[in-house]
């Protein structure tokens, strides 16, 4: 079955991890554009204030603290986006975060728990998209990362989960675009390295703040490629030069991968005592923040 998506300012699309970084900025983006827009993220106060704003300058969006580790509270986004817009056009799975640690020194709790939100997220957000999508046709998007295929040491935890979203989404696009031919794209965005506040919400083992390393592309590039695919059916994306060049290295040339990848340790700490090694793994973040801090680092 051919799968027709619907132009931006026709769609009712939901976001999940739409607080902060990439989520907000697609949120941001889409809005603009003319689309509906449901924001779902456990930050309550800075949704609303993202809501407010978004709608005092002419766009159309209602908020849903969730979550997406609690499949109650995914389906209770997916109905509050029905009840306001009567249909879910694009579902978008963003919400994540980091550890980062060496993967002998991370707690087995801290571990579920990442793997909980990163990729139990995705997999309630998924199910729970799949029927409102089938009705009328649609998107689905995940969000992976560069290391859905390559790895990193000390977010190595991190590289775990989203290899697994890989997988699953992978397998659920054959599942459905193939077996089914249901008139659903299934889509997974794999961004390289993103200035987002992405190190400061991640739970931190190390002694020193964590960092991302450079080049840094800007969270609007990855959020151009979601809202692409929302609209043009898409196999996957690979977004930033640096995640073309690493996941082709990781796949063809690992062992060069493997001694590449040793000397990022570096780049992944800042010359300074942890901030909030806590993060927002277990407690949600009321940045608000499109970008990271990352001025001087």
């Amino acid at each position: 079955m051919a799968i027709k998506l619907k132009p931006l300012n026709e769609q009712v699309i939901v976001i999940t991890g739409a607080s902060s970084g990439i989520g907000l900025c697609t949120a941001e983006s889409a809005a603009s554009q003319g689309a509906k827009v449901v924001l779902a993220a456990r930050s309550g106060q800075t949704l609303d204030e993202v809501i407010s704003r978004m709608n005092s300058s002419g766009g159309e969006a209602i908020s849903v603290v969730c979550d997406v580790a609690d499949r109650h509270q995914v389906e209770q986004a997916a109905e509050a986006a029905v009840a306001r817009f009567g249909r879910v056009d694009t579902w978008v799975n963003n919400a994540g975060l980091a550890i980062y640690g060496r993967l002998d020194q991370v707690s087995d709790e801290d571990s579920r728990r990442l793997f909980d939100v990163n990729f139990w997220g995705v997999v309630n957000g998924s199910l729970v998209a799949l029927p409102l999508l089938r009705k009328q046709g649609g998107a689905l998007i995940n969000v992976g990362s560069e290391v859905s295929e390559a790895y990193v040491p000390i977010l190595g935890m991190y590289s775990a989960s989203k290899h697994a979203v890989k997988g699953f989404t992978d397998a659920l696009r054959v599942e459905v675009e193939y077996v089914d031919q249901a008139p659903v794209s299934v889509t997974l965005i794999q961004p390289t390295a993103v200035d987002t506040p992405f190190d400061e919400h991640g739970r931190n083992y190390m002694d020193k703040e964590a960092n991302l390393p450079k080049p840094r592309i800007d969270p609007q590039d990855v959020a151009d490629a979601i809202l692409k695919a929302a609209v043009k059916p898409t196999r996957d994306v690979r977004v930033g030069g640096m995640s073309k060049l690493n996941t082709f290295v990781a796949k063809n040339l690992p062992g060069v991968a493997d001694r590449m990848t040793a000397k990022q340790i570096d780049s992944l700490q800042r010359d300074e005592p942890p901030k909030h090694p806590e993060g927002t793994l277990y407690q949600p973040g009321e940045s608000g923040r499109v970008h990271g801090d990352h001025a001087n680092a």
